[in-house]
């Protein structure tokens, strides 16, 4: 007898199930507030400058504002300020005619800078001077969070399948919170890009744990409801924090405002039970039997049968250590899954890189970037519900690939659209973020439906890790704009595109029963099978 026997019995999507999606609901939103919390609290406002130093008696004194502007910074094309460049000194003759300024003498600036705070009380920018030759640390920070993300997937991985998905589920939410509002307080900038670091690192255990509890929990055929249904939260934090940042202007109080929930996130972590799976397969019988006899008598069912008690529990605790002996070794020992491990990491990357490509450039449409980011947020929630249906129409393979493909059209479009159009610009942006987002929904039960039972945690593992790698390289590689305005959206584009083409080499799993063994990979047999035959299985 299988685990999911067990979870037929007691059922295995009831009052329990959806409790435990509910519990598991606040953390979740707390993830994309952390994960794009870069957009708000990195943000360069318009700077120039400071020339408050400079001559302080004589004809600079009685100039009005605008006029020692004029005197003492070039002007850019538009007629703003530059932003880095001041006059070697005041250039008085400006004020009396319109002569060429491109040939007087120019330096960097010598006092520091001067920031508009219309819009922000502070950012990372404004505390440190990340501006000019510097500005490139407001990206890195948001690198230096997703690589503290990729090794925390690898460390909760490991910690979660050796002492259990509740106990590392809380020290994520502990770690998650202290390094968290640590990071508001830090009075260096390495000393906040190591807080920050640490605190992608605990989210991630957040991340795994709140998606293999819930899964964990619920029978087969509800498993892709609860996918959907679970990024949902995601989507709601995402929306969350667009209101949070535009209510919260300097950026210590906006990181303790989206951390603070994870102090809830504890309280209700006492009522979150321990994967009954997961104690079967580590020889705890009676633990398991206290929470499945818990779920039956939630879901109001009939506690397990004498006959289904501690021996048969036993009996599937031997079961489900045979999944145990494999590693991520196994995902390229053999032929086929050498060439399906190489294939969904590619797809795993060109998903994860579009995406954050996307939701960490919300400037350039004609919208204030708080409206953008909410609109970006709010286009997932039709853009799920829309691929939770076309997954079992056209399929996954089509699903994943048209996605990916159409995401990568629309941003090709962006790349030619002259820039005064920005109603179109704008609109199509937000259409390749809704079809981003649905390549993501789309690989999650893609890729679990393609490993086989053995190593699926192990597949899981491995392109979690690939999708990091890509969310990492996602803010260095919109530095590139300075090499040439368009080259990130040029490199995010052809990576959509790509990863959309090596998805039509994938097998398609819709109506297939998942394969069991390795040997169900490299001797794939015709799996298809009726909705009739699914029922009656």
């Amino acid at each position: 007898m299988k685990f999911e026997s067990i979870l037929e019995e007691i059922d295995g999507f009831g009052p329990f199930q959806i409790a435990i999606i509910v519990l598991l609901c606040t953390p979740r939103i707390v993830l994309p507030c952390h994960f794009l919390l870069n957009n708000f609290i990195a943000a360069v406002p318009p700077h120039h400058c400071d020339i408050s130093t400079l001559d302080n008696g004589g004809l600079f004194r009685n100039l009005t504002q605008a006029q020692r502007l004029t005197v003492s910074i070039p002007v850019r094309e538009n007629g703003d300020p530059k932003s880095c460049e001041m006059f070697a000194e005041p250039q008085f003759q400006l004020l009396s005619n319109s002569s060429d300024s491109n040939d007087l003498q120019r330096v960097q600036c010598q006092s520091g800078w001067v920031y508009d705070n219309s819009t922000f009380t502070s950012t990372l920018a404004t505390e440190w001077d990340l501006v000019c030759d510097r500005k490139s640390l407001t990206k890195t920070t948001g690198t230096i969070f997703f690589s503290g993300v990729m090794m925390g997937a690898i460390a909760f991985g490991f910690l979660c399948d050796k002492y259990g998905r509740k106990n590392t589920l809380l020290a994520s939410y502990i770690m998650a919170m202290v390094f968290g509002f640590s990071s508001a307080f830090a009075n260096s900038y390495i000393l906040f890009a190591v807080l920050r670091f640490l605190t992608g690192f605990g989210l991630t255990g957040i991340t795994i744990n709140s998606v293999v509890l819930s899964i964990e929990w619920v029978d087969v055929g509800h498993r892709s409801f609860i996918g959907v249904i679970g990024s949902l939260a995601w989507s709601a934090g995402n929306m969350l924090l667009a209101g949070f940042a535009f209510l919260v202007n300097d950026w210590r109080t906006l990181i303790m405002t989206v951390t603070a929930p994870l102090g809830f996130a504890i309280l209700t972590w006492w009522w979150i039970p321990e994967s009954a799976r997961w104690l079967l397969a580590n020889g705890k019988m009676e633990k398991a039997q206290y929470y499945l006899d818990r779920c039956a008598k939630f879901n109001k069912r009939q506690k397990l049968s004498s006959k289904l008690k501690l021996e048969t529990l036993s009996n599937i605790q031997i079961l489900e250590n045979q999944d145990k002996n494999y590693s991520y070794l196994d995902l390229f020992k053999t032929p086929k899954m050498r060439q399906l491990t190489l294939l969904t990491g590619i797809v795993w990357y060109g998903v994860a890189s579009t995406y954050y490509g996307i939701s960490l450039n919300i400037s350039g449409f004609g919208l204030n970037m708080y409206l953008t980011h909410f609109i970006y947020a709010a286009i997932e929630v039709p853009a799920k519900l829309m691929v939770y249906f076309l997954l079992n129409i056209i399929g996954r393979r089509k699903c994943q690939a048209g996605t990916l493909l159409l995401t990568g059209t629309c941003i090709a479009i962006n790349i030619f659209a002259p820039k005064d159009l920005w109603h179109v610009r704008a609109t199509v942006a937000i259409l390749g973020k809704g079809l981003s987002e649905a390549s993501f929904t789309t690989i999650f039960l893609y890729t679990t439906e393609l490993y086989p039972t053995v190593v699926r945690q192990n597949g899981l593992g491995y392109t979690s890790f690939i999708s990091r790698v890509g969310v990492s390289f996602a803010p260095l590689i919109l530095l590139l704009e300075d090499v040439w305005t368009t080259l990130p959206q040029v490199i995010i584009c052809t990576v959509a595109i790509i990863s959309g083409l090596v998805s039509f080499l994938l097998p398609e799993t819709l109506n297939v029963r998942l394969p069991e063994t390795i040997d169900d990979i490299e001797k794939p047999r015709r799996n298809h099978v009726s909705s009739h035959s699914l029922e009656s299985s």
